[in-house]
Order: structure tokens, then sequence, then C-alpha cells
């Protein structure tokens, strides 16, 4: 296993001085409470750029949602953002400076959305709410702002994976592909007894295993851990798909979901990018504030979506 770094190791010693919270214990509205309280103090240092509030509509309602535009620039491409928190927590503004962040290393304009939360909204109606935003988007409805014809998709670790799943579903509706996607620690299927969740789900490295079964639970409803729908998309045939920038964070009990799915996309042609973090846990991208590795990861996502957006 590779050693911390010195950034990472006083992160997770503050983190661990802080009091635990057990969020399956707790009334969903408290947890959810609790859990953008603790990300607001990685948005202290948000980037500055504008930020246009919109509605948009999906299979729900209306959905809330907000744009991101670099200064200066006369309709960029947009990169589509899905969140992460286990499909249970999360917002626009918990991972409101990341998204800022990746506006401004690719030059492109960001729409993020609060889609639909577990255990109240189980898949899919997570994955239709990205799927909506997308196709706002591509139908024009963000006007002048951005150009709509250059289009990406980005997602960290929940948000990943549905982002990877919206875009098995275009695949497999006819839909044009998109121009590329960004696919951050992501967790791509129910599978508990990899070497990465052995070695670093006990509790060490924040995330959980045990926390990661009771968000597959949530997100899953009714359906069991044996899915093999785009809950978990891991199993589905992964041609066809636009070009994907990978990450894993070395002391992630995820870091296998993306081992073994870049192992399945090398089989299926897609030209994809791999970068490993050693040293840094789950989540690492929302720590730029402190972690120089989180802000290589960002430049490297945006150089990418530079050259192909």
């Amino acid at each position: 296993m590779a050693p911390r770094n010195a950034e990472m190791e006083t992160i997770l010693a503050k983190m661990r001085a802080a009091p635990g919270v057990d969020y399956p214990s707790l009334a969903m509205p408290e947890a959810r409470r609790i859990f953008e309280a603790s990300a607001a103090v990685w948005n202290s240092n948000e980037p500055s750029l504008e930020r246009i509030e919109l509605s948009i509509p999906s299979p729900g309602g209306p959905m809330r949602a907000g744009l991101y535009l670099p200064h200066g620039l006369e309709k960029p491409p947009l990169i589509v953002y899905a969140h992460g928190g286990g499909w249970t927590f999360g917002s626009i503004e918990s991972h409101g400076a990341t998204m800022a962040r990746l506006a401004l290393a690719s030059g492109a304009a960001l729409l993020g959305m609060d889609y639909r939360l577990a255990p109240e909204h189980p898949f899919p109606a997570p994955l239709n709410d990205v799927a909506a935003a997308i196709d706002f988007a591509e139908a024009g409805g963000l006007g002048a702002r951005v150009d709509a014809t250059r289009l990406g998709l980005a997602g960290d670790s929940a948000g990943a994976n549905l982002a990877l799943a919206a875009l098995l579903r275009r695949r497999d509706a006819g839909k044009p592909s998109l121009r590329a996607a960004a696919l951050f620690y992501g967790c791509y299927l129910p599978l508990f007894t990899t070497e990465s969740h052995r070695e670093l789900g006990g509790g060490d490295y924040l995330l959980t295993t045990k926390i990661m079964r009771w968000y597959w639970r949530n997100f899953l409803g009714a359906d069991s851990e044996e899915t093999r729908s785009l809950a978990a998309p891991y199993h589905a045939d992964l041609t066809g798909l636009p070009p994907l920038y990978l990450t894993a964070a070395g002391l992630d009990p995820l870091r296998d979901d993306t081992l073994m799915i870049a192992d399945k996309l090398a089989h299926a042609g897609v030209d994809f990018r791999f970068d490993h973090v050693p040293g840094v846990v789950h989540g690492y991208l929302r720590m730029a504030n402190e972690l120089a590795a989180a802000r290589r990861s960002n430049e490297a996502a945006g150089r990418f979506f530079a050259e192909l957006l």
C-alpha cells in the first residue's frame, strides 16, 4: 500500500479528531443537514465564477440546478456534473467548489443538478434526473450562454456511477455520443469483497465498507444486490462509449471498482485515460484547498476536457 502523503495525513488527523457521525442511525433530514454542514469547509474558498440558479424539468418535477460560467468566455462548451454522496446525500452546494474548479480548469461551463436522492427515490430516479439534465442542455435549454453541441459529462463517486449509466442509456437509445466524460473514484457494482474493501474499508480512511452497503441498499431499494440493471453499470456491455477520464484514490475502499471498470473498458476498446492517485482517500477531489493531489487531478481532468470539447 502506498504511503499517505503529508497533506493527506494532516487532513485525516483533523477529520478523525472531529466527532463521528453514524448517518444510518439518524433521521434522514438531520443526516443530510449534517452532511451539508460538513461539506461547507471544503467550499470555503470556492473560485469566483458567475453562477446562475436554474430549474430543469425532470420526471420528478422541476429540479434545482446551478450553471457555472467562467468569466470572459463566449459560448463555452458544457459539462454536466453529477455529484457524489452515496445517492443519499449531496447537492450543488456540497460540491460547489469542485464544480467551479473543473469549470475553470476545462474552460467549459458546468451544469450541476440536485437529482432526487435515495432512499426516498431509489434507482432509477437519480439516473432519470441526470439523463433529464443532459437532455435539457442538449435541446438548447441553456440558450446562447453555452455551446451545447460540445457536451461532456462528469461525476464523482455515486455521481460517477450515474454518469456512466447515463452514457450507456444514451448509447442504447441510439442518441448521439457525448464528446467526453470524467468518472472520479466511482462505484460501479455492489461488490464488497474486493482487495481494496478488505484492506481499506474498516474505518481508517473515512469511507467504510459498512456505509457503502447502506448506500447501495438505499439506492437499490427493493432490488437485490445481484442486480444486472444500470444501477450496477459494471455489468453492462461497455462498447461504444466516448473517451473517458478515470481516477482512483489509493486509500479508497472503492479503488478496485475503478481498476475493474478500466479493465473492462480496455477489453471493450474504449479510449480512456486512467490516473491512480496514491496516498489519498475517497472524496479527495473536494479537498483541493489543502491537498495538492486534488488540484493536480482537477487540472488533468480540465486538460482532458479542453482537448475533447
